[in-house]
């Protein structure tokens, strides 16, 4: 095998395979497939990732097409998410399709197969059905209507069209085989009667078109030369197989319907069933809640398209279900924020601090860099005064040789400032910490060259000016569960794990350079973690979302606990 093929992922290789067996390159065609019945999540994102990262690497059109089949569970609103996302993610589709486009070939086609004796109506309850169904080693049993005359079935199936049938009264069956091995293939229902509107087709159509009868044969009325699922629909390729085979032209492209791996995330679920749970019983704030698994909560968190992309390139595509760590996803938006975001100081716990010998009143403005990262970032000015607010945790009256932050009779440097010493601190009657006294050097100013601004101190702590820091609420976000497969677990539902901290809401205090950010812009707070404007901020009051921290402190917090 060559390096080349080596570095292909099995659909790749499939798809070459393809090309060296002589089919042309210009009729390769891939599409995306969602239904709008709910929010795309992160497994959406793999599954979008795959099918346009193909579409440029093989300079091939790809269709955004909604499988809007089911207007009991579809809306515009899910229409309209999912097209914001694929946007987002960066992606561009060759044309906006929706298998409701397709209803009346749909419907031609179904009477053809009953015209060809290979679909009938039954009109048996859905209990009865299930009951004829069988069994994987057990075959099934016929229905009492499986043999009703073609004039017959059509007449019924135009009554059902014309809304002339309650729903459940009757379906529209192919007419398979019974004793087949795959379930799927024993005489799977086509059509259901659904009185209801339908969010593009209004009440044009009463009958509805199953997933199975519509997937492939849109398709192939859009000639998608590949049609990539995800593993649960390997058993379904049969059935794909078989629909297409009873409208099949030789003079056209045949669909070529192949499996991956779903890639599950921990601490998550991403079934939209589930998700949709979630926000029901409002266990979080809607669909773009930050702590869920849609794209829309981790843009709103403060992910980037990019460190999605970067995710989804690097689990790539296997051919087994797998666990992926979330933390690998946290790994991948970290060392994109990294790159791109300017740094800036906020303290979300503070403790008082006063500078006793610097003069009351006086304040300075101190140059700080905004990105060591991108020199072309420049640098803003941040406020110096005699009162700070430090990080609660960046303080002890005593510690060991491994505390490189203040302590009583120690120095630190502040962040592009000075070097201070604590000299004594300020207790309530409870015995907590509220003031921290601290004298500073005058020449030890960062950048100003004397020889005290060169001396070195282990420590150095961030801080905000208290004289002029900008109050913002921040939400602290945390992994939604406490187990990392919380839908997998036997005998226990997924809520009981739901991680009863995956919230907190405090008041951080920032530097005014913050004050004019813009929804969805992304900061890192120096020595704590990234964040992002929150939709919910105003121009009287900041909102700031924790994308994550600097560290992933996940392993530590559960060995501890």
């Amino acid at each position: 095998m060559s390096e080349t093929s080596r570095s292909l992922n099995f659909i790749e290789q499939i798809i070459e395979e393809d090309l060296e067996k002589g089919f042309a390159k210009k009729d390769l065609r891939f599409r995306f497939p969602p239904e709008p019945n709910g929010y795309l999540h992160i497994g959406h994102a793999s599954s979008i990732c795959l099918n346009f990262g193909l579409g440029l690497r093989y300079d091939a059109p790809v269709n955004l097409r909604f499988d809007d089949t089911n207007p009991a569970k579809e809306e515009q609103e899910f229409v309209d998410a999912i097209k914001k996302d694929v946007e987002w993610l960066g992606f561009n589709w060759d044309t906006e399709r929706y298998a409701s486009d397709y209803f009346q070939q749909l419907y031609d086609w179904a009477k053809k197969l009953i015209k060809d004796d290979k679909a009938y109506v039954d009109s048996q309850s859905s209990e009865e059905m299930a009951k004829q169904k069988g069994t994987p080693t057990e075959a099934g049993v016929a229905s009492p209507y499986r043999n009703r005359s073609v004039e017959e079935n059509l007449k019924l199936f135009e009554g059902m069209k014309n809304g002339e049938f309650d729903e459940g009264t009757h379906v529209l069956r192919a007419k398979i085989d019974m004793a087949s091995d795959n379930m799927l293939m024993r005489d799977p229902i086509m059509y259901r009667i659904l009185h209801r509107a339908h969010h593009r087709t209004n009440t044009d159509w009463c009958i509805y078109p199953m997933y199975d009868w519509t997937h492939g044969e849109s398709d192939y009325i859009e000639q998608v030369s590949h049609s990539l699922c995800t593993l649960e629909f390997l058993p379904h390729r049969e059935l794909y197989d078989w629909f297409l085979d009873q409208v099949y032209d030789s003079s056209k492209i045949r669909p070529k319907q192949r499996e991956f791996a779903r890639r599950n995330l921990s601490h998550t679920v991403v079934s939209k069933r589930k998700l949709a749970q979630l926000v029901e019983n409002n266990v979080v704030n809607g669909w773009d809640d930050p702590r869920m698994s849609t794209i829309s909560g981790l843009r709103r968190r403060g992910y980037t398209p990019e460190s999605l992309r970067n995710f989804a390139d690097t689990i790539g595509i296997a051919k087994r279900d797998n666990l992926i760590d979330v933390s690998l996803l946290e790994f991948h938006i970290r060392e994109h924020l990294n790159k791109v975001t300017p740094r800036v100081m906020g303290v979300l716990k503070p403790l008082k601090l006063v500078i006793t010998n610097y003069p009351d009143g006086q304040e300075e403005w101190l140059e700080a860099e905004n990105s060591p990262e991108d020199e072309s970032a420049g640098s803003r000015e941040v406020p110096f005064s005699r009162e700070l607010y430090i990080e609660q945790e960046d303080f002890k009256e005593e510690a060991n040789k491994k505390f490189f932050r203040l302590k009583l009779g120690g120095e630190v440097r502040l962040k592009n400032g000075y070097i201070i010493k604590a000299e004594s601190c300020t207790k309530d009657t409870d015995g907590n910490i509220t003031e921290v006294q601290c004298t500073y050097d005058p020449k030890s100013k960062s950048g100003s060259g004397t020889a005290e601004s060169l001396r070195r101190v282990k420590g150095t702590l961030h801080w905000v000016s208290i004289a002029h820091a900008l109050t913002a609420e921040v939400r602290l976000y945390d992994r939604l569960f406490t187990h990392e497969s919380p839908d997998t677990q036997k005998d226990k539902d997924f809520m009981e794990f739901i991680n009863p901290n995956s919230l907190e809401v405090i008041t951080g205090f920032l530097e005014p350079s913050l004050k004019n950010a813009k929804v969805g812009e992304r900061f890192q707070f120096q020595r704590i973690g990234y964040f992002c404007v929150d939709k919910d901020s105003t121009d009287e009051k900041l909102v700031f979302n924790r994308t994550v921290g600097l560290r992933d402190s996940w392993a530590k917090i559960q060995q501890s606990s």
